[in-house]
């Protein structure tokens, strides 16, 4: 079995979501749950100014491109080439090129198995960015995005917030 890596594929613009969304149901037809592991369309947060007010929206890091974690064969490469909107991978001629690990570093992707000395329900202290010296319990980790979610006093209640491995230690 050869292993997963993340492809791009180039889309219609505006067609991102229904491609992934097309890929995702062929997956769960033909049972490639195991070849094509993970489509994704990288979203970033934009403060956007409407009327004179600011407005946090989500947009597309990279309008008419879609990533795609599998193991390239002629199956998936088939089924992720027929997707209606897909007009191909991106690669020299028709060959797709997998991203390298620098590549995908900026994208939150990372390859390899991240593990942390905390886990869920233990207290940790956060170290550094907008809410050091901050302490909360660990609500929930997130190994693909590297994060780990704790529960802040913010305006009197409880708000849950996400914050980078790099940035906590445990107590």
């Amino acid at each position: 079995m050869s292993e997963a890596n993340w492809y791009v594929v180039h889309t219609y613009s505006g067609y991102e979501n229904k491609v992934k969304a097309n890929i995702e149901k062929t997956i769960e037809n033909r049972h490639l749950e195991e070849e094509i592991l993970e489509v994704r369309v990288p979203m970033q947060d934009v403060v956007e100014m409407k009327n004179g007010a600011k407005k946090n929206v989500q947009k597309k890091m990279f309008p008419g491109y879609v990533l795609i974690n599998m193991v390239m064969n002629d199956d998936t490469w088939y089924v992720v080439r027929n997707t209606r909107g897909v007009t191909g991978f991106v690669g020299p001629g028709s060959k797709p090129v997998p991203l390298t690990e620098a590549e995908m570093k900026p994208l939150g992707i990372r390859m390899e198995n991240i593990s942390v000395d905390f886990a869920e329900g233990d207290m940790i202290a956060v170290v550094a960015g907008v809410w050091k010296d901050t302490v909360g319990v660990v609500q929930r980790i997130d190994y693909g995005k590297q994060t780990a979610t704790i529960n802040v006093e913010l305006f009197g209640r409880e708000t849950p917030v996400e914050i980078g491995f790099a940035e906590v230690r445990r107590m």
